[in-house]
């Protein structure tokens, strides 16, 4: 369903709001659309460099290549949808799309420029590959300001009639699904939780959480917010609600069983035998705990914003 934003309206319609000139080579002269050139040149250049001198070997070179990557074919792609008046045509929800992919991408570009040097390229010998690498991880930071750039001119201003993913609890969806993914793989490995049915409570918290956020991105992509059972604000409220009191478990019940000793915990670094031998490409048991704790408050407070934010959205049907 479209909305609006006075204290923030969501509407459902099909038609668009953008005011970049569509099916025409104009587009690319509006801002957004040299906005989006930009991202294409720095993404495109990022995964060249590295690719030029075969720098992205292990899983970060890995993920950083795959942002890079991902987000060049799909800026591309929304170019030519844009260039070619293609909107109607477009599989998904034009309205909610473009901001959805930017967010996803300012996010991506954001973790590989600091998950790549900090974790592979300041490892490297000093040389041509370490100079190419360097220069990968800037342009990605200028990815990452152009995407982030998009979001802040395209998100639904107050008054404005919009679709749901270009509201405040819109992007908060997304922040909290990638969150969620970060989530995951610091808890890739079972140890951490299993054999402790408190933890492996908070493992199902963040897998049902994301499951459920994620569903809400994908009836807003498809127009199929109509299809719910149940009227889409109260689903939107229930979601967030119920969100909330799961996490709120959750940043109660892991850091008292990884963290305390009478729950076989380890208070101190030190105590985790697996953080004395360190690795460059490796994060330690403890340290990992540590991260999924610190996460779990952060998306706590989104979904709590989420929840206030929800309440204050007016849906119009057009």
């Amino acid at each position: 369903m479209p909305v609006t934003v006075t204290r923030t309206t969501i509407t459902t319609t099909t038609t668009s709001s953008s005011s970049t000139i569509v099916g025409s080579p104009r587009a690319l002269t509006q801002p957004l659309g040299l906005l989006r050139l930009l991202q294409l040149i720095s993404t495109c250049v990022a995964f060249s460099l590295v690719a030029s001198v075969a720098a992205w070997t292990g899983p970060m070179g890995n993920w950083a290549m795959f942002t890079w990557c991902f987000c060049f074919a799909v800026t591309l792609i929304i170019l030519i949808v844009e260039l070619g008046g293609l909107q109607t045509r477009f599989p998904l929800s034009w309205r909610n799309f473009p901001i959805t992919y930017a967010c996803y991408a300012a996010l991506f570009c954001l973790s590989s420029s600091i998950i790549y040097p900090t974790t592979y390229v300041q490892f490297m010998a000093h040389g041509r590959t370490r100079d190419h690498a360097i220069a990968a991880t800037t342009f990605s930071c200028v990815a990452c300001l152009a995407y982030a750039t998009e979001v802040a001119w395209t998100r639904a201003r107050p008054g404005e009639i919009t679709g749901y993913m270009a509201t405040v609890p819109g992007l908060l969806k997304v922040f909290e699904t990638f969150v969620a993914c970060i989530i995951f793989a610091f808890i890739s490995e079972p140890l951490l939780y299993q054999q402790k049915p408190a933890l492996e409570w908070c493992v199902a918290v963040y897998a049902i959480c994301f499951i459920l956020a994620g569903v809400t991105i994908l009836l807003n992509l498809g127009d199929c917010t109509n299809m719910l059972p149940i009227p889409f604000p109260t689903f939107l409220s229930g979601l967030a609600l119920l969100s909330v009191l799961l996490y709120a478990t959750a940043i109660v019940l892991w850091p008292l069983y990884q963290f305390d000793q009478r729950y076989n915990g380890f208070p101190r670094r030190s105590l985790d035998a697996s953080c004395t031998y360190t690795h460059p490409h490796s994060v330690c048991y403890w340290d990992r705990r540590l991260a999924v704790a610190i996460l779990t408050g952060v998306n706590l407070l989104a979904y709590v914003s989420d929840l206030v934010y929800s309440t204050r959205l007016v849906f119009v049907k057009v």
